[in-house]
């Protein structure tokens, strides 16, 4: 292989962005490798992830049929997330990159004139034809960067939900059986209680217990209630229904010794990680996990189920490729992201662990893969894709995590915590929307 990958420090990516913001130039650029038959590209997957190996092959497959070289750039998602203002404000943006999804994200971005309208790309090359309407909800934005109309402005080519992951053979020690409905799940985390077990790998420092909290409102949700969440169709009753049963279960389920107050200060690769360790018999999180937890757990058998109870889930298409206003190989990034959604690489994310958008069902040979995907479709057939808890605004994931910290540790009780939420996100909406 002729390309270079280089992996660039979150601190000195930063700071090469503000320098590079005020004194670059185009020539500098394609002196770099920015021009000619290069496209430079950047993602955040791990090489053994399902994208990462799919991408890789699209790679392949790409420098062969064009004759360009790819030059990626392997960065963290965290990398990515917090410089793209910066860097994609200057002559060091790559010519496309796998971004976030939703209107704190790709739609800030979108706003701010900082990536490329796709419409033209979509039309030419038919990628809306190959992604179900729910899917090209992140990919579309109006002037606010509010998602849903608007100008394509990213291109997914995988799916992504959260499901219920669970230790068989903890199950069958305990003689308990896959819940259908809430009841049952609640009877479930009850019986591993009362076994002095807690049930729930939880991590309240990032994403998991957010992503358990807005479970638990769709369990008493509908579309209207999500739209208006995400959207911004109506107002939204932090004291309703719906949040009020989450935040509520929340605190319940801490009281019953089915979360523990030490998530508090884990992370997601805490909760994880304790999940492959067999530490805890379930683990309510992203099917980005599949792969992992089939390539690491291997001292017993895992399964999973949709959470019960619930016509949604969280989830959503994947993060997308984005090609960034000031990509000088806009046209080579067009080519890349049509490689990706082909038969053959959609089939690769399937096979080792990924949610395609565009297989063929026939192509998908692995079981577990097999049967992740199903639970994807099954959701999106009944329009159960709900997205995620933190998107409505760009600081509600740390407002959301903050607040649901102080519910575990009992330092706010539920009624204060909705208070608190419903201000940010208020808030942060206002902000968006003017």
């Amino acid at each position: 292989m002729n390309r270079r990958t280089t992996t660039i420090g979150a601190a000195a990516l930063a700071a090469s962005a503000l320098v590079l913001a005020g004194c670059g130039s185009s020539g500098d650029a394609e002196a770099e490798g920015g021009g000619g038959d290069v496209l430079r590209l950047w993602h955040f997957e791990s090489e053994t992830s399902a994208m990462g190996i799919a991408w890789e092959e699209a790679i392949n497959v790409f420098e062969e049929e064009t004759g360009a070289t790819v030059e990626l750039e392997a960065k963290s998602f965290e990398q990515i997330r917090s410089t793209a203002s910066q860097v994609l404000n200057s002559d060091e943006a790559p010519d496309i990159l796998e971004y976030n999804k939703g209107n704190a994200t790709a739609g800030l971005l979108a706003s701010q004139g900082l990536l490329s309208p796709l419409d033209d790309a979509v039309a030419e090359y038919g990628w809306d034809e190959q992604l179900a309407p729910a899917l090209q909800t992140t990919a579309r934005y109006d002037e606010n960067g509010v998602m849903g109309s608007g100008s394509w402005y990213g291109v997914p080519n995988y799916g992504e939900f959260v499901e219920v992951y669970y230790n068989v053979g903890m199950f069958e020690e305990a003689g308990l059986e896959v819940p259908t409905t809430l009841e049952e799940f609640e009877a479930v985390l009850a019986a591993f209680a009362d076994q002095g077990v807690t049930p729930l790998a939880e991590a309240a420092a990032e994403y998991p217990l957010g992503q358990l909290w807005y479970q638990l409102a769709l369990t008493k949700a509908d579309r209207d209630f999500v739209d208006a969440y995400q959207l911004y169709t109506d107002e939204v009753d932090f004291t309703g229904e719906e949040i009020t049963f989450a935040t509520e279960t929340v605190k319940d389920w801490t009281d019953k010794g089915y979360i523990s107050t030490n998530a508090t200060g884990l992370k997601a690769e805490d909760a994880g990680t304790a999940f492959i360790g067999g530490e805890y018999p379930i683990f309510f999180s992203g099917s980005w996990w599949h792969n992992r937890f089939t390539t690491e757990i291997t001292d017993f058998e895992f399964d999973t189920f949709l959470f019960p109870g619930a016509e949604m889930s969280p989830g959503s298409a994947g993060n997308m490729w984005v090609i960034p206003e000031r990509a000088q190989n806009a046209d080579l990034a067009q080519e890349f992201i049509d490689i990706t959604m082909r038969p053959e690489i959609q089939a690769l994310i399937g096979n080792n662990g990924g949610v395609p958008v565009a297989a063929d069902p026939a192509d998908i040979t692995d079981e577990k893969s097999a049967q992740l995907i199903e639970n994807f479709n099954t959701l999106n057939e009944r329009d159960g894709i709900a997205f995620y808890p933190d998107w409505p605004t760009p600081t509600f994931y740390d407002e959301l995590n903050a607040g649901l910290q102080e519910l575990l540790n009992g330092t706010k009780s539920p009624a204060e915590v909705q208070e608190q939420l419903g201000q940010q996100y208020e808030a942060g909406v206002a902000d968006i929307t003017g």
